[in-house]
């Protein structure tokens, strides 16, 4: 079974995913998020499309390790995902993976246009990368 990690932004939620042995994560795609909320549709087609087992998404922290309101609604939102899909939702220290997601594709010499595209679906990548590499069972 696979994982999904989430980087739940403002305007997007950036999706990236495990191969089948929990072993790398790879970038999927960009939902936008929508007043509807049907960005929740989409993640559970998600799911069920790739047979993902457990969710991470990314929980944005103070560089203090405090949550504030930013990670308020990163929590609020990983506990609505547990409620619909009824699979484990984990959240996971994000601080910094969207600046390092910038500057990777920075120094690939990404344009502005394709990087605002990008961003979080590697930040999402990033996010669940870390979470592997914690959790890794081989």
């Amino acid at each position: 079974m696979k994982v999904m990690g989430l980087d739940y932004g403002d305007r997007r939620i950036g999706v990236a995913m495990s191969d089948a042995f929990g072993w790398t994560a790879q970038g999927l795609e960009v939902i936008e998020r929508r007043k509807d909320e049907s960005e929740y549709g989409k993640i559970a087609e998600l799911v069920r499309g790739n047979e993902v087992s457990e969710i991470v998404v990314g929980l944005p922290k103070n560089m203090n390790g405090t949550v504030g309101p930013r990670g308020e609604i990163a929590m609020a939102f990983a506990e609505r995902l547990r409620e619909l899909l009824n699979i484990p939702v984990h959240l996971w220290d994000e601080r910094l993976t969207t600046v390092a997601a910038e500057r990777t594709l920075l120094e690939a010499d990404v344009s502005r246009k394709k990087r605002k595209q990008v961003v979080d679906k590697l930040a999402a990548s990033l996010i669940l990368q870390n979470y592997l590499d914690a959790n890794i069972k081989r």
